[in-house]
């Protein structure tokens, strides 16, 4: 009985007699109805996150049949089991403090449970890249099923979709310029479907990046998530699934150093997040590849953006879907990727792209000669203030305000923003840099998408729409404006953000790739003598085994000893 290491022979629990182990999870796995012959199979586990918490997951329960169905289909034997969800909106007091949770949580039980492969169902933001973590580090066969995004619908004459559009007409609610009705009325119909949020915001760009790694089934990133193709993916990924068991098509052979800059050129071409670098560096990492922000300089200066989608155009992913899709963008890139990194289809990428171009929406997805936008949409910036790096997604910025010298006005915390950003008494002008402190990865508030400060309410009734804004905070993929983020060493670990102060003079330089604080080290040294951390470190729980081992943004922001050396 202990001869065949497959299915339900795998991992046994150990009582001291194999034999007995096998014999023991069969009586119970008997108990759930199956057959010998179901038991005898392969098994595909199925990590699947949906939650009462999680309303871009409330299809994941037809997806997870659909995978069955692909699964026994192929001869398998489907197992779904639970994992951590992660609700953007619903979590406090940040899903990003718990990604490094499901990333453990999925890793330990594809281990500790008997399956042969897996297939990772996520959508919101964190679970795509907590999933793929957890893979990653349990080099199991694994195929990524995203949940795909919601369809945007029409209100008053124009297209909604959450949230780049929630957060215009926040703008403007805050402005005075539409009415407690209004805004009302815009709530009810930002968010009408299942799915992800409809523009090109964290979780479509991790879809994105799944599918430019060669972790996901080709054509599969764009599709919403209440398309019949979505079912249809996600019985193909069952299928996938039960061929790759008993070959070397692990996430170690998928993620590679080549499929990581392939992913990276994929992220500058969509125009997409911020927040998929520290994702894709956090999944990179679990494999032993780092990723340069001074290389994401050099790439982003080669690759344009192809991609006219909101929130640096005007279309939905619904409408990047019917284009062609990641693939189409992919083909426009090949002259720029590696097309020898292998996929989870058993091709390598240049086989996957090979033959003849489909049909594709030149409206939404342009050529490499003549791109959207002529540079990629994210720059890194060094300097004295961010000895180590920050992110400037620039192609939702104002080019205006690339190029500046500006009067800082300070908030040393989200409670003091709160408290003081609506004042009318704030000393601000629209030429100064509203800076963020202690809103990093090792704050008490753990890097939540803050870094989107709103523009004081005085200026915004004024009618200024952008002003440059720091912090070592992050900012959603939906967001937009010319937004300095991730600043590292953070605030909280005595980084040099943690000494600025009202009315000191700072330097943005975009094109020199610089943020530099402009005051003199002796004053600087004066008052890093008297810097004191501006919380302690949690008494106990995930909290603080959070705050102990968190790694800063430019390593992932993942664990310190779950990356791979």
């Amino acid at each position: 009985m202990t001869g065949r290491k497959q299915g339900l022979a795998r991992g046994l629990t150990n009582y001291g007699d194999a034999d007995f182990s096998l014999y023991l999870r069969r009586s119970f796995a008997k108990s759930m109805g199956y057959s010998p012959e179901m038991l005898s199979r392969p098994v595909v586990g199925i990590a699947q996150s949906a939650s009462g918490f999680n309303s871009c997951h409330r299809h994941f329960p037809e997806l997870v049949e659909a995978v069955k169905r692909g699964v026994l289909a192929a001869g398998g034997l489907p197992l779904d089991f639970p994992t951590i969800s992660l609700g953007e909106v619903f979590l406090n007091p940040t899903s990003m403090m718990f990604r490094n949770l499901m990333a453990m949580d999925v890793e330990e039980m594809i281990r500790a449970q008997p399956m042969d492969a897996v297939v990772l169902i996520g959508g919101c933001d964190k679970t795509v890249p907590a999933l793929l973590m957890g893979a990653a580090s349990a080099d199991l066969p694994a195929v990524q099923l995203v949940g795909g995004p919601m369809l945007p619908m029409d209100h008053h004459g124009e297209r909604l979709g959450a949230c780049t559009d929630c957060r215009r007409f926040w703008a403007k609610f805050r402005a005075q310029e539409i009415s407690d009705q209004d805004i009302a009325e815009v709530e009810g119909n930002l968010a009408t479907t299942a799915g992800s949020c409809a523009v090109m915001g964290t979780a479509s760009t991790m879809a994105g990046i799944a599918e430019a790694l060669g972790m996901s089934l080709p054509g599969t990133a764009a599709i919403p998530a209440v398309h019949a193709d979505r079912l249809r993916a996600a019985e193909a990924s069952g299928r996938r699934a039960v061929a790759m068991i008993g070959t070397d098509l692990r996430p170690s052979r998928i993620i590679t150093e080549g499929s990581v800059e392939n992913a990276l050129r994929v992220l500058l071409a969509i125009g997409g997040s911020t927040n998929a670098l520290i994702h894709l560096t956090a999944i990179a990492g679990r494999v032993g590849v780092a990723v340069s922000l001074e290389r994401l300089n050099k790439l982003s200066d080669e690759t344009p953006i192809l991609v006219d989608l909101k929130p640096t155009g005007s279309h939905y992913m619904s409408d990047l879907f019917a284009a062609g899709g990641i693939g189409a963008v992919m083909r426009e890139l090949k002259p720029l990727l590696d097309l020898d990194c292998m996929t989870i289809t058993g091709e390598t990428l240049g086989e996957r792209l090979s033959g003849a171009a489909p049909w594709i929406d030149r409206a939404i997805i342009r050529t490499l000669d003549q791109p959207f936008q002529n540079e990629g949409g994210l720059v890194a910036l060094f300097g004295s203030l961010a000895p180590n790096g920050a992110i400037l997604k620039r192609a939702a910025a104002d080019p205006r305000l690339f190029e500046r010298e500006g009067r800082a006005v300070v908030f040393s915390s989200l409670d003091d923003l709160a408290a003081r950003i609506d004042a009318p008494d704030l000393d601000v002008t629209a030429d100064d840099f509203l800076i963020l402190q202690n809103a990093g990865p090792k704050s008490v508030y753990a890097m939540p998408e803050a870094g989107y400060l709103p523009i004081p309410a005085k200026l915004a009734r004024a009618g200024v729409k952008d002003m440059v804004r720091i912090s070592d905070a992050r900012m959603s993929g939906t967001a937009y404006g010319t937004i300095v983020l991730h600043v590292s060493p953070e605030a909280a670990a005595g980084g040099p953000l943690a000494l600025v102060e009202s009315g000191d003079r700072i330097q943005l330089s975009v094109s020199d790739h610089r943020l530099d604080l402009l005051v003199d080290e002796a004053e600087l040294a004066r008052r890093r003598a008297g810097y004191r951390p501006a919380s302690a470190v949690p008494e106990r729980g995930y909290a603080r085994l959070y705050r102990q081992s968190v790694l800063q943004a430019e390593k992932g922001c993942d664990f310190d000893f779950l990356r791979k050396a």
